[in-house]
Protein backbone atom coordinates (compact mmCIF):
# COMPACT_ATOMS: atom_id res chain seq x y z
CA UNK A 1 0.00 0.00 0.00
CA UNK A 2 2.83 2.38 0.83
CA UNK A 3 4.39 1.73 -2.55
CA UNK A 4 1.16 2.56 -4.39
CA UNK A 5 0.74 5.73 -2.29
CA UNK A 6 4.10 7.11 -3.36
CA UNK A 7 3.57 6.09 -6.97
CA UNK A 8 0.33 8.03 -6.95
CA UNK A 9 1.78 11.02 -5.04
CA UNK A 10 4.57 11.62 -7.54
CA UNK A 11 2.44 10.66 -10.53
CA UNK A 12 4.78 7.73 -11.33
CA UNK A 13 3.03 5.29 -13.60
CA UNK A 14 5.17 2.24 -12.99
CA UNK A 15 7.76 0.81 -10.69
CA UNK A 16 10.52 1.08 -13.33
CA UNK A 17 10.02 4.85 -13.42
CA UNK A 18 10.18 4.94 -9.63
CA UNK A 19 13.46 3.06 -9.64
CA UNK A 20 14.83 5.33 -12.35
CA UNK A 21 13.94 8.48 -10.40
CA UNK A 22 15.32 7.01 -7.18
CA UNK A 23 18.60 6.28 -8.96
CA UNK A 24 18.65 9.88 -10.27
CA UNK A 25 18.05 11.27 -6.80
CA UNK A 26 20.77 9.06 -5.31
CA UNK A 27 23.18 10.08 -8.04
CA UNK A 28 22.59 13.75 -7.37
CA UNK A 29 22.73 13.56 -3.58
CA UNK A 30 25.90 15.07 -2.16
CA UNK A 31 27.80 12.13 -0.65
CA UNK A 32 30.68 14.29 0.55
CA UNK A 33 31.15 15.47 4.09
CA UNK A 34 29.46 18.90 4.56
CA UNK A 35 32.59 20.17 6.33
CA UNK A 36 34.69 19.42 3.25
CA UNK A 37 32.15 21.26 1.11
CA UNK A 38 32.39 24.23 3.49
CA UNK A 39 36.19 24.27 3.12
CA UNK A 40 35.81 24.43 -0.64
CA UNK A 41 33.30 27.23 -0.27
CA UNK A 42 35.75 29.17 1.90
CA UNK A 43 38.36 28.73 -0.84
CA UNK A 44 35.92 30.00 -3.45
CA UNK A 45 35.04 32.99 -1.25
CA UNK A 46 38.76 33.78 -1.03
CA UNK A 47 39.05 33.64 -4.82
CA UNK A 48 35.92 35.81 -5.19
CA UNK A 49 37.50 38.41 -2.89
CA UNK A 50 40.68 38.41 -4.99
CA UNK A 51 38.60 38.85 -8.15
CA UNK A 52 36.89 41.87 -6.58
CA UNK A 53 40.34 43.29 -5.78
CA UNK A 54 41.65 42.60 -9.30
CA UNK A 55 40.55 46.04 -10.52
CA UNK A 56 42.22 47.87 -7.62
CA UNK A 57 44.93 49.43 -9.78
CA UNK A 58 42.84 50.06 -12.91
CA UNK A 59 42.39 53.86 -13.32
CA UNK A 60 39.20 55.31 -11.90
CA UNK A 61 36.44 55.66 -14.46
CA UNK A 62 35.04 59.12 -15.15
CA UNK A 63 33.10 61.20 -14.99
CA UNK A 64 31.41 60.27 -11.68
CA UNK A 65 34.10 58.06 -10.15
CA UNK A 66 36.87 60.57 -10.78
CA UNK A 67 34.59 63.39 -9.59
CA UNK A 68 34.11 61.71 -6.20
CA UNK A 69 37.82 60.92 -6.05
CA UNK A 70 38.76 64.54 -6.77
CA UNK A 71 36.36 65.78 -4.06
CA UNK A 72 38.01 63.43 -1.56
CA UNK A 73 41.43 64.54 -2.80
CA UNK A 74 40.54 68.19 -2.18
CA UNK A 75 39.23 67.33 1.29
CA UNK A 76 42.47 65.57 2.19
CA UNK A 77 44.75 68.27 0.73
CA UNK A 78 42.91 71.12 2.46
CA UNK A 79 42.45 69.21 5.74
CA UNK A 80 38.86 70.40 5.53
CA UNK A 81 36.47 67.58 6.41
CA UNK A 82 33.49 69.90 6.80
CA UNK A 83 33.04 71.34 3.30
CA UNK A 84 32.78 69.62 -0.08
CA UNK A 85 34.32 71.24 -3.16
CA UNK A 86 34.39 70.24 -6.82
CA UNK A 87 36.26 72.25 -9.45
CA UNK A 88 37.07 74.81 -6.76
CA UNK A 89 33.39 75.52 -6.02
CA UNK A 90 30.95 74.52 -3.29
CA UNK A 91 29.42 71.14 -4.10
CA UNK A 92 26.00 70.04 -2.89
CA UNK A 93 24.83 66.67 -4.17
CA UNK A 94 25.93 63.69 -2.03
CA UNK A 95 26.46 63.53 1.75
CA UNK A 96 29.89 63.38 3.34
CA UNK A 97 30.49 59.83 4.61
CA UNK A 98 32.18 58.20 1.57
CA UNK A 99 34.30 61.33 1.06
CA UNK A 100 35.42 61.24 4.70
CA UNK A 101 36.47 57.62 4.35
CA UNK A 102 38.26 58.12 1.01
CA UNK A 103 40.01 61.25 2.29
CA UNK A 104 41.24 59.34 5.36
CA UNK A 105 42.56 56.66 3.03
CA UNK A 106 44.41 59.34 1.05
CA UNK A 107 45.88 60.63 4.29
CA UNK A 108 47.13 57.15 5.18
CA UNK A 109 48.31 55.87 1.80
CA UNK A 110 48.71 58.89 -0.46
CA UNK A 111 46.56 60.11 -3.33
CA UNK A 112 46.48 57.10 -5.63
CA UNK A 113 43.95 55.04 -7.55
CA UNK A 114 44.09 52.11 -5.16
CA UNK A 115 43.86 54.30 -2.05
CA UNK A 116 40.55 55.63 -3.39
CA UNK A 117 39.13 52.23 -4.34
CA UNK A 118 40.29 50.31 -1.25
CA UNK A 119 37.74 51.62 1.29
CA UNK A 120 34.82 51.00 -1.08
CA UNK A 121 35.88 47.40 -1.64
CA UNK A 122 36.36 46.87 2.09
CA UNK A 123 32.84 48.15 2.79
CA UNK A 124 31.52 45.77 0.14
CA UNK A 125 33.35 42.95 1.92
CA UNK A 126 31.69 44.05 5.16
CA UNK A 127 28.43 43.64 3.25
CA UNK A 128 29.51 40.15 2.20
CA UNK A 129 30.23 39.27 5.83
CA UNK A 130 26.82 40.48 6.95
CA UNK A 131 25.16 38.69 4.03
CA UNK A 132 26.69 35.49 5.41
CA UNK A 133 25.62 36.28 8.97
CA UNK A 134 22.08 37.20 7.96
CA UNK A 135 21.69 34.19 5.66
CA UNK A 136 23.00 31.91 8.40
CA UNK A 137 20.70 33.45 11.01
CA UNK A 138 17.61 33.21 8.79
CA UNK A 139 18.37 29.76 7.35
CA UNK A 140 21.68 27.93 7.90
CA UNK A 141 25.43 28.17 7.38
CA UNK A 142 25.38 26.63 3.89
CA UNK A 143 22.87 29.19 2.62
CA UNK A 144 24.89 31.97 4.23
CA UNK A 145 28.04 30.84 2.39
CA UNK A 146 26.22 30.47 -0.93
CA UNK A 147 24.63 33.90 -0.52
CA UNK A 148 28.06 35.41 0.13
CA UNK A 149 29.43 33.87 -3.05
CA UNK A 150 26.42 34.95 -5.09
CA UNK A 151 26.82 38.53 -3.87
CA UNK A 152 30.57 38.62 -4.55
CA UNK A 153 30.11 37.31 -8.10
CA UNK A 154 27.09 39.41 -9.15
CA UNK A 155 28.31 41.31 -12.20
CA UNK A 156 27.48 44.84 -11.14
CA UNK A 157 28.96 44.31 -7.69
CA UNK A 158 32.35 43.55 -9.24
CA UNK A 159 31.90 46.41 -11.70
CA UNK A 160 31.13 48.82 -8.85
CA UNK A 161 34.29 47.75 -7.05
CA UNK A 162 36.16 48.90 -10.14
CA UNK A 163 34.10 52.05 -10.74
CA UNK A 164 33.77 53.07 -7.08
CA UNK A 165 31.03 55.55 -6.21
CA UNK A 166 28.77 55.51 -3.14
CA UNK A 167 27.20 52.09 -3.76
CA UNK A 168 29.91 49.76 -2.34
CA UNK A 169 29.71 51.71 0.92
CA UNK A 170 25.94 51.66 0.91
CA UNK A 171 25.71 47.95 0.09
CA UNK A 172 27.71 47.06 3.18
CA UNK A 173 26.02 49.55 5.47
CA UNK A 174 22.43 48.61 4.63
CA UNK A 175 22.73 44.83 5.06
CA UNK A 176 24.66 45.45 8.30
CA UNK A 177 21.84 47.70 9.54
CA UNK A 178 19.15 45.12 8.78
CA UNK A 179 21.13 42.32 10.42
CA UNK A 180 21.63 44.25 13.66
CA UNK A 181 18.00 45.35 13.79
CA UNK A 182 16.97 41.73 13.22
CA UNK A 183 19.22 40.65 16.11
CA UNK A 184 17.91 43.49 18.25
CA UNK A 185 14.43 42.03 17.74
CA UNK A 186 15.21 38.32 18.09
CA UNK A 187 17.72 38.67 20.95
CA UNK A 188 16.01 41.68 22.56
CA UNK A 189 19.41 43.39 22.65
CA UNK A 190 19.79 47.14 22.88
CA UNK A 191 23.48 46.92 21.95
CA UNK A 192 22.41 45.36 18.67
CA UNK A 193 19.96 48.23 18.27
CA UNK A 194 22.74 50.77 18.76
CA UNK A 195 24.87 49.06 16.10
CA UNK A 196 21.91 48.98 13.73
CA UNK A 197 21.33 52.70 14.26
CA UNK A 198 25.00 53.52 13.71
CA UNK A 199 25.14 51.63 10.41
CA UNK A 200 21.85 53.19 9.32
CA UNK A 201 23.12 56.68 10.12
CA UNK A 202 26.28 56.04 8.08
CA UNK A 203 24.10 54.81 5.20
CA UNK A 204 22.03 58.01 5.38
CA UNK A 205 25.23 60.06 5.44
CA UNK A 206 26.28 58.19 2.30
CA UNK A 207 23.21 58.51 0.08
CA UNK A 208 20.53 60.45 1.92
CA UNK A 209 17.19 59.57 3.49
CA UNK A 210 16.31 56.95 0.85
CA UNK A 211 18.78 54.65 2.59
CA UNK A 212 16.10 54.15 5.25
CA UNK A 213 13.75 52.47 2.73
CA UNK A 214 15.44 49.06 2.39
CA UNK A 215 16.27 49.01 6.10
CA UNK A 216 12.82 50.01 7.33
CA UNK A 217 11.13 48.05 4.56
CA UNK A 218 12.88 44.81 5.57
CA UNK A 219 12.02 45.05 9.27
CA UNK A 220 8.57 46.64 9.09
CA UNK A 221 7.58 44.57 6.05
CA UNK A 222 8.24 41.31 7.88
CA UNK A 223 6.24 42.43 10.90
CA UNK A 224 3.31 43.63 8.78
CA UNK A 225 3.06 40.48 6.66
CA UNK A 226 3.35 38.20 9.71
CA UNK A 227 0.95 40.46 11.64
CA UNK A 228 3.31 41.10 14.53
CA UNK A 229 1.66 44.39 15.37
CA UNK A 230 3.10 44.60 18.88
CA UNK A 231 6.62 44.21 17.56
CA UNK A 232 5.96 46.87 14.95
CA UNK A 233 4.98 49.31 17.69
CA UNK A 234 7.75 48.33 20.09
CA UNK A 235 9.42 51.23 21.90
CA UNK A 236 12.83 50.14 20.58
CA UNK A 237 11.99 51.54 17.14
CA UNK A 238 11.24 54.98 18.58
CA UNK A 239 14.59 54.80 20.37
CA UNK A 240 16.15 53.80 17.02
CA UNK A 241 14.75 56.90 15.32
CA UNK A 242 16.20 59.12 18.04
CA UNK A 243 19.60 57.41 17.90
CA UNK A 244 19.79 57.69 14.10
CA UNK A 245 19.01 61.42 14.31
CA UNK A 246 21.77 61.81 16.88
CA UNK A 247 24.26 59.84 14.78
CA UNK A 248 23.64 61.96 11.65
CA UNK A 249 24.38 65.21 13.51
CA UNK A 250 27.91 65.42 11.99
CA UNK A 251 26.36 65.56 8.51
CA UNK A 252 23.83 68.20 9.55
CA UNK A 253 26.58 70.27 11.17
CA UNK A 254 28.68 70.22 7.99
CA UNK A 255 25.76 71.17 5.76
CA UNK A 256 24.78 73.99 8.11
CA UNK A 257 28.33 75.34 8.19
CA UNK A 258 28.86 75.27 4.42
CA UNK A 259 25.42 76.26 3.14
CA UNK A 260 22.74 77.27 5.66
CA UNK A 261 25.08 79.76 7.35
CA UNK A 262 25.93 81.26 3.95
CA UNK A 263 22.71 82.19 2.10
CA UNK A 264 24.78 84.43 -0.19
CA UNK A 265 26.37 81.43 -1.92
CA UNK A 266 25.16 80.61 -5.42
CA UNK A 267 24.12 76.94 -5.51
CA UNK A 268 22.14 75.43 -8.40
CA UNK A 269 21.96 78.99 -9.79
CA UNK A 270 20.11 80.13 -6.67
CA UNK A 271 20.89 81.99 -3.47
CA UNK A 272 19.63 81.02 0.00
CA UNK A 273 19.91 77.31 -0.66
CA UNK A 274 19.59 75.18 2.48
CA UNK A 275 21.96 72.22 2.60
CA UNK A 276 19.89 70.60 5.35
CA UNK A 277 16.69 70.85 3.31
CA UNK A 278 18.52 69.42 0.31
CA UNK A 279 19.77 66.53 2.46
CA UNK A 280 16.34 65.67 3.89
CA UNK A 281 14.24 66.34 0.79
CA UNK A 282 15.63 67.57 -2.54
CA UNK A 283 18.55 65.15 -2.77
CA UNK A 284 16.32 62.05 -2.75
CA UNK A 285 12.62 62.88 -2.70
CA UNK A 286 13.19 65.77 -5.08
CA UNK A 287 14.68 63.32 -7.55
CA UNK A 288 11.91 60.80 -6.93
CA UNK A 289 9.18 63.34 -7.67
CA UNK A 290 11.41 65.13 -10.22
CA UNK A 291 10.94 68.45 -8.40
CA UNK A 292 14.53 68.96 -7.19
CA UNK A 293 17.40 70.77 -8.90
CA UNK A 294 18.68 67.46 -10.38
CA UNK A 295 16.12 65.85 -12.70
CA UNK A 296 15.83 62.70 -14.80
CA UNK A 297 13.51 60.71 -17.04
CA UNK A 298 12.23 57.48 -15.51
CA UNK A 299 11.28 54.21 -17.18
CA UNK A 300 9.15 51.80 -15.07
CA UNK A 301 10.88 48.78 -16.62
CA UNK A 302 14.42 50.14 -16.28
CA UNK A 303 15.49 48.15 -13.23
CA UNK A 304 13.79 45.00 -14.49
CA UNK A 305 15.94 44.74 -17.60
CA UNK A 306 18.92 46.20 -15.75
CA UNK A 307 18.76 43.37 -13.20
CA UNK A 308 18.82 40.85 -16.05
CA UNK A 309 22.44 41.79 -16.83
CA UNK A 310 23.57 43.43 -13.59
CA UNK A 311 22.86 40.36 -11.42
CA UNK A 312 24.38 37.92 -13.93
CA UNK A 313 25.14 35.06 -13.79
CA UNK A 314 22.37 34.63 -11.20
CA UNK A 315 19.60 36.87 -12.55
CA UNK A 316 17.25 34.21 -13.99
CA UNK A 317 17.61 32.15 -10.83
CA UNK A 318 16.79 35.28 -8.83
CA UNK A 319 13.51 35.86 -10.66
CA UNK A 320 12.54 32.22 -10.14
CA UNK A 321 13.54 32.38 -6.47
CA UNK A 322 11.43 35.48 -5.84
CA UNK A 323 8.42 33.89 -7.51
CA UNK A 324 8.80 30.65 -5.55
CA UNK A 325 9.34 32.44 -2.23
CA UNK A 326 6.19 34.52 -2.66
CA UNK A 327 4.21 31.49 -3.89
CA UNK A 328 5.23 29.24 -1.01
CA UNK A 329 5.20 32.05 1.52
CA UNK A 330 1.58 32.91 0.71
CA UNK A 331 0.63 29.44 1.96
CA UNK A 332 2.81 29.54 5.07
CA UNK A 333 2.91 33.23 5.95
CA UNK A 334 3.99 32.87 9.57
CA UNK A 335 6.69 30.30 8.82
CA UNK A 336 8.33 32.39 6.08
CA UNK A 337 10.95 35.09 6.54
CA UNK A 338 9.92 38.24 4.68
CA UNK A 339 12.88 40.47 5.55
CA UNK A 340 14.78 39.95 2.29
CA UNK A 341 11.79 40.10 -0.03
CA UNK A 342 10.39 43.24 1.62
CA UNK A 343 13.71 45.07 1.86
CA UNK A 344 14.56 44.37 -1.78
CA UNK A 345 11.23 44.57 -3.61
CA UNK A 346 10.02 47.73 -1.86
CA UNK A 347 13.26 49.45 -2.88
CA UNK A 348 13.01 47.96 -6.37
CA UNK A 349 9.45 49.24 -6.85
CA UNK A 350 10.16 52.72 -5.50
CA UNK A 351 13.27 53.11 -7.64
CA UNK A 352 11.28 51.90 -10.66
CA UNK A 353 8.68 54.60 -9.99
CA UNK A 354 11.38 57.25 -9.65
CA UNK A 355 12.20 59.63 -12.47
CA UNK A 356 15.95 59.42 -11.76
CA UNK A 357 17.44 55.98 -12.50
CA UNK A 358 20.95 54.59 -12.86
CA UNK A 359 22.02 50.92 -13.00
CA UNK A 360 24.12 51.00 -9.84
CA UNK A 361 21.24 52.18 -7.64
CA UNK A 362 20.01 48.62 -7.07
CA UNK A 363 23.36 47.32 -5.79
CA UNK A 364 22.24 48.15 -2.27
CA UNK A 365 19.65 45.34 -2.26
CA UNK A 366 21.87 42.70 -3.87
CA UNK A 367 22.65 41.11 -0.46
CA UNK A 368 18.90 40.43 -0.09
CA UNK A 369 18.77 39.10 -3.65
CA UNK A 370 21.73 36.84 -2.89
CA UNK A 371 20.07 35.33 0.19
CA UNK A 372 16.79 34.79 -1.68
CA UNK A 373 18.63 33.06 -4.53
CA UNK A 374 20.78 30.94 -2.19
CA UNK A 375 17.85 29.63 -0.15
CA UNK A 376 16.01 28.69 -3.35
CA UNK A 377 18.98 26.74 -4.70
CA UNK A 378 19.52 25.03 -1.36
CA UNK A 379 15.90 23.94 -1.00
CA UNK A 380 15.07 22.96 -4.58
CA UNK A 381 14.23 19.25 -4.72
CA UNK A 382 11.98 18.63 -7.72
CA UNK A 383 13.77 16.79 -10.52
CA UNK A 384 12.12 18.98 -13.13
CA UNK A 385 13.38 22.13 -11.41
CA UNK A 386 16.89 20.74 -11.02
CA UNK A 387 17.05 19.88 -14.71
CA UNK A 388 15.74 23.34 -15.65
CA UNK A 389 18.32 25.05 -13.43
CA UNK A 390 21.13 22.95 -14.88
CA UNK A 391 20.11 23.73 -18.46
CA UNK A 392 19.56 27.44 -17.76
CA UNK A 393 22.87 27.99 -15.99
CA UNK A 394 24.78 25.95 -18.56
CA UNK A 395 23.37 28.13 -21.33
CA UNK A 396 24.17 31.31 -19.40
CA UNK A 397 27.75 30.14 -18.77
CA UNK A 398 28.25 29.24 -22.44
CA UNK A 399 26.71 32.53 -23.57
CA UNK A 400 28.90 34.61 -21.26
CA UNK A 401 32.05 32.78 -22.32
CA UNK A 402 31.12 33.27 -25.98
CA UNK A 403 30.56 36.99 -25.37
CA UNK A 404 34.02 37.29 -23.80
CA UNK A 405 35.52 35.38 -26.72
CA UNK A 406 33.81 37.62 -29.28
CA UNK A 407 34.81 40.74 -27.32
CA UNK A 408 38.44 39.62 -27.25
CA UNK A 409 38.43 38.74 -30.96
CA UNK A 410 37.09 42.11 -32.11
CA UNK A 411 38.61 44.39 -29.46
CA UNK A 412 42.12 42.84 -29.58
CA UNK A 413 43.41 44.32 -26.30
CA UNK A 414 47.12 44.95 -26.13
CA UNK A 415 47.08 44.21 -22.38
CA UNK A 416 46.57 40.46 -22.81
CA UNK A 417 49.74 38.81 -21.50
CA UNK A 418 50.99 35.25 -21.11
CA UNK A 419 50.61 35.13 -17.28
CA UNK A 420 47.01 36.36 -17.56
CA UNK A 421 46.39 33.81 -20.32
CA UNK A 422 47.72 30.99 -18.13
CA UNK A 423 45.56 32.13 -15.21
CA UNK A 424 42.45 32.21 -17.40
CA UNK A 425 43.28 28.80 -18.83
CA UNK A 426 43.56 27.32 -15.32
CA UNK A 427 40.18 28.79 -14.38
CA UNK A 428 38.66 27.39 -17.56
CA UNK A 429 40.08 23.92 -16.83
CA UNK A 430 38.70 24.22 -13.30
CA UNK A 431 35.30 25.11 -14.74
CA UNK A 432 35.30 21.88 -16.74
CA UNK A 433 36.67 19.43 -14.17
CA UNK A 434 36.59 20.89 -10.63
CA UNK A 435 32.83 20.87 -9.82
CA UNK A 436 32.59 17.13 -10.54
CA UNK A 437 35.64 16.48 -8.36
CA UNK A 438 34.33 18.47 -5.42
CA UNK A 439 30.74 17.20 -5.30
CA UNK A 440 28.30 14.80 -6.90
CA UNK A 441 25.28 16.94 -6.05
CA UNK A 442 23.80 18.55 -9.18
CA UNK A 443 22.85 21.88 -7.59
CA UNK A 444 26.27 22.17 -5.95
CA UNK A 445 27.92 21.48 -9.30
CA UNK A 446 25.81 24.18 -10.91
CA UNK A 447 26.72 26.71 -8.22
CA UNK A 448 30.45 25.92 -8.48
CA UNK A 449 30.42 26.02 -12.29
CA UNK A 450 28.64 29.38 -12.25
CA UNK A 451 31.18 30.75 -9.76
CA UNK A 452 34.11 29.63 -11.89
CA UNK A 453 32.54 31.15 -14.99
CA UNK A 454 32.17 34.46 -13.12
CA UNK A 455 35.81 34.28 -12.03
CA UNK A 456 36.94 33.73 -15.63
CA UNK A 457 34.85 36.58 -17.00
CA UNK A 458 35.81 39.16 -14.39
CA UNK A 459 39.49 38.28 -14.26
CA UNK A 460 39.49 38.92 -18.00
CA UNK A 461 37.51 42.15 -17.70
CA UNK A 462 39.55 43.64 -14.86
CA UNK A 463 43.04 42.57 -15.92
CA UNK A 464 42.69 42.74 -19.70
CA UNK A 465 39.68 44.65 -21.00
CA UNK A 466 39.34 47.53 -18.52
CA UNK A 467 43.10 47.94 -18.32
CA UNK A 468 43.12 48.50 -22.08
CA UNK A 469 39.87 50.49 -22.14
CA UNK A 470 41.11 53.08 -19.63
CA UNK A 471 43.92 53.95 -22.04
CA UNK A 472 41.22 55.80 -23.96
CA UNK A 473 40.29 57.93 -20.94
CA UNK A 474 42.67 60.54 -22.30
CA UNK A 475 42.36 62.99 -19.40
CA UNK A 476 43.79 60.57 -16.82
CA UNK A 477 46.48 59.40 -19.25
CA UNK A 478 47.45 62.98 -20.07
CA UNK A 479 47.51 63.99 -16.40
CA UNK A 480 49.94 61.22 -15.52
CA UNK A 481 52.12 62.10 -18.49
CA UNK A 482 52.19 65.78 -17.47
CA UNK A 483 53.16 64.80 -13.91
CA UNK A 484 56.33 63.20 -15.31
CA UNK A 485 57.08 65.69 -18.09
CA UNK A 486 56.69 69.18 -16.68
CA UNK A 487 60.11 69.96 -15.18
CA UNK A 488 59.55 73.71 -15.51
CA UNK A 489 56.37 73.46 -13.40
CA UNK A 490 54.42 75.41 -16.01
CA UNK A 491 50.78 76.19 -15.20
CA UNK A 492 48.44 73.52 -16.56
CA UNK A 493 45.19 74.46 -18.29
CA UNK A 494 42.39 72.25 -19.57
CA UNK A 495 39.22 73.12 -21.42
CA UNK A 496 36.02 71.93 -19.79
CA UNK A 497 34.65 68.64 -21.13
CA UNK A 498 32.99 65.45 -19.88
CA UNK A 499 36.19 64.09 -18.32
CA UNK A 500 37.45 67.23 -16.60
CA UNK A 501 37.25 65.39 -13.25
CA UNK A 502 39.71 62.71 -14.43
CA UNK A 503 42.36 65.38 -15.10
CA UNK A 504 41.56 67.06 -11.76
CA UNK A 505 42.16 63.89 -9.79
CA UNK A 506 45.24 62.52 -11.54
CA UNK A 507 47.16 65.79 -12.02
CA UNK A 508 49.62 66.39 -9.19
CA UNK A 509 49.98 70.16 -9.78
CA UNK A 510 47.30 72.88 -9.60
CA UNK A 511 45.19 73.01 -12.74
CA UNK A 512 43.01 75.72 -14.26
CA UNK A 513 39.81 74.53 -15.93
CA UNK A 514 38.47 77.02 -18.47
CA UNK A 515 34.80 76.95 -19.33
CA UNK A 516 34.87 80.26 -21.23
CA UNK A 517 37.69 80.02 -23.79
CA UNK A 518 37.92 83.70 -24.61
CA UNK A 519 41.47 85.07 -24.81
CA UNK A 520 41.27 86.77 -21.43
CA UNK A 521 40.57 83.50 -19.66
CA UNK A 522 44.04 82.03 -20.23
CA UNK A 523 47.16 82.68 -18.11
CA UNK A 524 49.53 85.40 -19.32
CA UNK A 525 52.75 83.45 -19.12
CA UNK A 526 53.55 80.23 -21.03
CA UNK A 527 51.46 77.28 -19.93
CA UNK A 528 50.66 73.68 -20.74
CA UNK A 529 47.32 73.18 -22.42
CA UNK A 530 45.27 70.01 -22.69
CA UNK A 531 42.55 70.28 -25.32
CA UNK A 532 41.20 68.74 -28.50
CA UNK A 533 43.38 68.85 -31.59
CA UNK A 534 40.76 71.01 -33.31
CA UNK A 535 40.85 73.60 -30.53
CA UNK A 536 44.62 73.74 -30.63
CA UNK A 537 44.54 74.24 -34.40
CA UNK A 538 42.13 77.11 -33.82
CA UNK A 539 44.53 78.75 -31.37
CA UNK A 540 47.41 78.31 -33.81
CA UNK A 541 45.32 79.97 -36.53
CA UNK A 542 44.92 82.97 -34.21
CA UNK A 543 48.69 83.40 -34.16
CA UNK A 544 49.47 81.68 -30.85
CA UNK A 545 52.84 79.98 -30.68
CA UNK A 546 52.24 76.33 -29.89
CA UNK A 547 54.73 73.55 -29.26
CA UNK A 548 53.15 70.05 -29.51
CA UNK A 549 54.23 67.64 -26.76
CA UNK A 550 52.01 64.55 -26.69
CA UNK A 551 48.90 63.19 -28.41
CA UNK A 552 46.23 60.99 -26.79
CA UNK A 553 43.15 59.25 -28.16
CA UNK A 554 39.91 59.85 -26.27
CA UNK A 555 36.65 57.94 -26.14
CA UNK A 556 33.72 58.24 -23.75
CA UNK A 557 34.39 54.84 -22.20
CA UNK A 558 31.23 54.74 -20.09
CA UNK A 559 29.20 54.65 -23.31
CA UNK A 560 30.62 51.76 -25.28
CA UNK A 561 29.44 51.18 -28.82
CA UNK A 562 30.16 48.33 -31.28
CA UNK A 563 32.16 50.54 -33.66
CA UNK A 564 34.57 51.39 -30.85
CA UNK A 565 34.82 47.81 -29.61
CA UNK A 566 35.78 46.68 -33.12
CA UNK A 567 39.47 47.46 -33.61
CA UNK A 568 39.04 47.88 -37.39
CA UNK A 569 36.50 50.71 -36.98
CA UNK A 570 37.76 52.17 -33.68
CA UNK A 571 39.87 54.96 -35.15
CA UNK A 572 36.79 56.74 -36.53
CA UNK A 573 35.25 56.85 -33.04
CA UNK A 574 38.20 58.49 -31.31
CA UNK A 575 38.85 62.15 -30.58
CA UNK A 576 42.42 63.35 -30.74
CA UNK A 577 43.55 65.18 -27.62
CA UNK A 578 46.85 67.02 -27.32
CA UNK A 579 49.12 68.38 -24.64
CA UNK A 580 51.01 71.45 -25.90
CA UNK A 581 52.97 74.39 -24.59
CA UNK A 582 51.33 77.70 -25.45
CA UNK A 583 53.30 80.93 -25.64
CA UNK A 584 50.93 83.88 -26.04
CA UNK A 585 52.14 86.85 -28.13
Amino acid sequence: MVEFYWLHKFNIKNLDQAISNSAYLYKHMDKHNPAITAKWLYLFIGIAILVNFSGLFVPITGPDGTLYASISKTMAQRNNFVELFAYGKDWLDKPHFPFWIAALSFKLFGITTWAYKLPGILFLLIGALYTYLFGKALYNKQIGLWATLILLTAQHIILSNNDVRAEPYLTGLIIASVYHFYKAHTANSYWQLVWGCLFTACAIMTKGMFAVIPVGGAIAGHFIITRQWKQLLNIRWLIAVVLVLIFILPELYCLNQQFDQHPEKLIFDKHQVSGIRFFFWDSQFGRFFNTGPIKGNGDPTFFLHTTLWAFLPWSLLLFTAIYQLIKKGSRRVQATEWYCICGSLLTFLLFSASKFQLPHYLNIVYPFFAIITAQYLYNVKALKSIRAIRITQTLIIILLLVVIGVLHYFYQPETFTLPIGICLLLVLIGLIFLPGYITSNTISKIVLSTLLASFFINIYLNTVFYTSLLKYQAASEAARWINENNPQKLPVVQLDDAYVSAMNFYISAPILTITDDRAGSYPVKPFMLYATADKIKSLAAQGWRIKPLKTFQRYWISRLKPKFLNKTTRANELTEMQVVIVNRQ
